[in-house]
């Protein structure tokens, strides 16, 4: 086998992977509560492939509402080596119009009240976040979704809002201010704690509006999502199938891979049982 198994969260209009073998949905138990659904997991050639559903099929989960860290830490419990993660979201400047992709390089989290970390008093650990994002698998993505028929970007800031509700006008105009690029309720706190638990993560997003920050048009809304969505869904799906039959032959490791390695500090004498045996998948290579 190849070595690769790519976990990949779909989100708003992506609900399902093409072309898998033998595959089943299974349920997997995290101690950090209950995932977003059942996982579907199966085989693309010599590629493991494990997909869940952002907000649950049926589209059931709220942003605010998503258990982040059940979702990352069932897909290291099923073995996923590697996380795609695909989003709908609004474009903040003109080049980024609906219906490009923009494989997301840098975030600015603007999210509140949703837990960030599978670490904590008891056992401290600080990863460096300062590039959020697998080059390795962003390149692929780009690669995939350039073949599969779509404008995209190869790099831009995503900005997280808290959500559900969509950005005021001037809200929208202070993050073009910042320089952002594209805006979503999602990717923030699942791009931290895939880093936290060694996932490689690359995410593409799939622009549906322009947000509200242009004057001469109206504020976006779920129907003119959903319609974008729509537009977007084949080019959607044969990127992901695109991605994974171009993978290499051989995964080779990267340096994500073994990230807590420099990132733990609480001494081993200090560190809280019950939280330890919380981290058993997130971090058990380095905590024995």
């Amino acid at each position: 086998m190849s070595g690769w198994h790519i976990g990949i969260i779909g989100g708003s209009g992506l609900y399902g992977v093409e072309g898998v073998e033998g595959g089943e949905w299974v349920s997997v138990e995290s101690p950090w509560g209950e995932p977003s659904d059942a996982i579907f997991t199966g085989r693309m050639g010599p590629v493991r492939v494990s997909f869940l559903p952002r907000h649950g099929r049926g589209h059931r989960v709220s942003p605010e509402a998503l258990n982040s860290r059940a979702n990352i830490d069932c897909l290291k419990r099923l073995g996923v080596t590697d996380v795609l993660a695909i989003s709908s979201v609004g474009g903040l400047n003109e080049a980024r119009a609906p219906g490009t992709f923009t494989i997301v390089d840098q975030f600015i989290d603007r999210t509140k009240g949703r837990p960030s970390s599978f670490f904590g008093t008891g056992m401290v650990a600080h990863v460096s976040m300062a590039d959020p994002v697998c080059a390795r698998l962003s390149a692929l993505a780009a690669d995939a979704a350039g073949q599969a028929g779509a404008v995209v970007h190869c790099r831009g800031t995503y900005l997280a809002m808290e959500g559900p509700q969509f950005s005021t006008r001037a809200e929208s105009r202070l993050y073009r201010s910042w320089g952002c690029d594209v805006i979503g309720m999602t990717a923030m706190p699942e791009a931290k704690l895939a880093r936290e638990a060694e996932l490689p993560y690359a995410l593409v997003g799939m622009v549906t509006d322009y947000d509200c920050w242009r004057e001469d048009e109206t504020g976006v809304d779920v129907a003119q999502v959903i319609a974008q969505l729509d537009a977007n869904a084949t080019k959607t799906r044969a990127m992901v199938v695109g991605l994974l039959r171009a993978l290499p032959a051989t995964r080779e490791p990267s340096p994500i891979d073994t990230c807590l390695d420099v990132a733990l500090i609480t001494a081993p004498d200090a560190r809280d049982r019950a939280l330890l045996a919380k981290l058993d998948a997130i971090a058990g290579r380095v905590l024995g």
